[in-house]
């Protein structure tokens, strides 16, 4: 009824307009309207982070069901990386193997070196053989790498929350280990640098000066990182009770690394099953008890300052055995050439260079044959697990007697540390998925070996 009409109705009955009783208009058509209302509300919505968005740290495809800003369900879809190095090395000899297993976690290479070399060695049954020069720089570059992963993990976690400047002193200090890195093998990413026997050459007159001067540099970006993060109260709102994950979980799922170390588990292959003489190593597993983003990234603080520590140890011994040898000397197995920088670049030394083409045909023929046909292992199996910066590595090696392996198998900690990422973020919310990424640190590289 219109207002006129209303008026004129309440004065008729001798009514004010204020006098009449309320009515509930209804339609037909409401409590659909209602119904389909509340459908509309209730949907989860499907969202694709990736493949290649740059949070992910590569090609990884995140498929979320999210009711609102609520993260319901969380799917890791890997493979868009695939490289098949794990085929390709079973048609490679034995010292091949290292120039492809390497590029597997290219930000901390090194350690898939080791542990492939590491289980070479287990093979051929020299593990004693290997000269204490070789394992000491073995330990000195392992080290290196785990700091620089760890600047990497610190300063993708800033950066992924818009604090760029987290991530340029994290890549500033990580610069300075890449010198070393490149000073030591001629390469600052994948370097082929630990073969079976040893490593291909030896540090070099000076190196170790040059660490401890690069290093001091690392340590002051190391402090500078801490400052920024340890106790700003945005960096803890952002990463406090995140992502967070009893330590019966993580172990159910098979993570290993920091986030384990974080809820308080000092598991650690150096001390739990020690290799390239870390029993003689003085240093700390560092622990919290509470696994989430935060402690997560102060556990890598920690870890960090704890290599720097061996890393000391380390160069005071190198600096006493100077000039030992740094490859097995069984010539069957090691590498028939010291490499040696000069003007042009690395490669092989000259004295190597005119023995084999100038005076033995005999050094000539078994270099050409060491290099083309490689050294037989004897038939066997072994798996040889090392400490990641990430976790446990393991390499499963099989060989049929061959000069090349009948298997390689590689049991990455980024593969195995995704499978909590799901458990993570269901329940938080979808700002926190990135962030929760960033704490496990994966390198797709050697999720999709």
């Amino acid at each position: 009824m219109s207002t006129p009409n209303l008026h004129a109705a309440a004065s008729a009955a001798g009514l004010g307009i204020d006098d009449l009783p309320e009515v509930l208009a209804q339609g037909g058509d409401w409590s659909d309207v209602l119904a389909e209302i509340e459908k509309i509300t209730n949907e989860r919505i499907v969202v694709n982070l990736g493949p290649v968005h740059p949070a992910t740290h590569g090609v990884l495809r995140l498929i979320l069901e999210l009711d609102g800003e609520l993260v319901r369900e969380m799917r890791v879809d890997t493979g868009y990386l695939h490289t098949g190095i794990e085929k390709t090395m079973e048609h490679r000899t034995w010292t091949q193997g290292v120039t492809l297993c390497t590029r597997m976690d290219y930000v901390a290479p090194l350690f898939q070196e080791a542990a492939y070399c590491l289980g070479v060695e287990k093979l051929l049954g020299i593990t004693d053989d290997v000269p204490e020069r070789a394992s000491l720089i073995r330990v000195l570059v392992m080290e290196l790498c785990r700091i620089a992963s760890h600047l990497v993990a610190i300063g993708s976690t800033g950066n992924e929350m818009g604090a760029t400047t987290i991530m340029t002193i994290g890549f500033r200090g990580r610069e300075e280990i890449l010198r070393i890195l490149e000073r030591i093998t001629g390469l600052r990413m994948n370097h082929a640098y630990i073969r079976p026997g040893g490593v291909a050459q030896d540090i070099g007159e000076g190196t170790t000066g040059y660490i401890r001067e690069r290093l001091a540099l690392c340590r002051r970006d190391i402090g500078e990182l801490q400052d920024l993060t340890q106790e700003n109260p945005i960096f803890k709102k952002r990463l406090c009770d995140v992502a967070v994950m009893p330590l019966s979980a993580l172990m159910a799922l098979g993570t290993t690394g920091p986030g384990v170390r974080a809820a308080g588990l000092p598991l650690d292959m150096r001390k739990t099953q020690p290799y390239c003489g870390y029993e003689d190593f003085e240093f700390d597993i560092p622990t919290r008890a509470h696994s989430d983003v935060y402690t997560r990234t102060m556990i890598r603080f920690d870890e960090c300052y704890e290599s720097l520590r061996i890393i000391d140890q380390v160069l005071r011994r190198l600096d006493a055995c100077e000039g030992a040898p740094v490859m097995v000397a069984d010539p069957a197995i090691a590498w028939p050439a010291q490499l040696s920088v000069a003007a042009d670049g690395q490669g092989n030394s000259l004295d190597h260079i005119s023995e084999i083409m100038g005076r033995s045909m005999e050094s000539l023929i078994h270099h050409f044959k060491l290099v083309t046909e490689g050294f037989r292992v004897p038939a066997g199996q072994v798996y040889q697990t090392v400490e990641h910066a990430k976790g446990v590595l393991g390499v499963h090696l099989v060989s049929d007697g061959g000069t090349r392996p009948f298997r390689a198998h590689f049991r990455d900690p980024s593969f195995a540390n995704l499978q909590s990422l799901a458990m993570m973020t269901e329940g938080g919310q979808l700002a926190d998925v990135v962030v929760s990424l960033a704490a496990i640190d994966p390198v797709l590289g050697g999720v999709d070996r």
